[in-house]
């Protein structure tokens, strides 16, 4: 009984580090920006993880063992990253200018699989209709887009009234 439960924890090990490493390689987009393609993929890891750490075994241990393993390695990344911050970069990535004074890092957006389109989409819904209004974009590593936008002379704030 005790080789079959190791042998459990060892599959689940294997298993959570490969869809960990699926999850970075896929990209960063959050769940309401997944194509079908990642949606159907993320759906069916589920029954093939479900296959490949259980072997088939439907029984209520095994179920425990499985989400039990993938409980304590979530909660060790979560402690790691805490307790060592360079850790984070590895684990979640790190945010990524993909816009500079106006003009796209074409070869950071390939890198993170983005289009341009996809930018000025993201940039419309902040109010910003152009490219040059964009000081700064970084996509953060939740998969969204912080913009900055340049502020013109009408924008700067009055001078302070000097104290009489």
């Amino acid at each position: 009984m005790a080789g079959a439960v190791m042998e459990l924890v060892v599959r689940a090990v294997v298993i959570f580090f490969f869809l960990w490493a699926v999850t970075r390689l896929v990209g960063r987009s959050t769940v309401g920006e997944l194509s079908t393609f990642q949606l159907v993929l993320f759906i069916v890891m589920g029954d093939l993880v479900q296959q490949g750490v259980t072997q088939q075994d439907y029984s209520i241990t095994s179920a425990l063992v499985a989400v039990s393993v993938f409980a304590l390695l979530t909660l060790a990344l979560t402690w790691s990253n805490s307790r060592f911050p360079r850790m984070r970069g590895v684990t979640h990535g790190v945010p990524v200018i993909i816009v500079e004074d106006g003009v796209p890092v074409q070869k950071r957006l390939r890198s993170e699989r983005l289009s341009i389109d996809d930018l000025m989409a993201d940039a419309r819904q902040h109010g910003i209709r152009r490219l040059e209004e964009i000081e700064l974009a970084v996509l953060e590593t939740n998969g969204r887009v912080s913009f900055f936008t340049r502020t013109g002379p009408d924008d700067d704030p009055p001078p302070d009234k000097p104290e009489v």
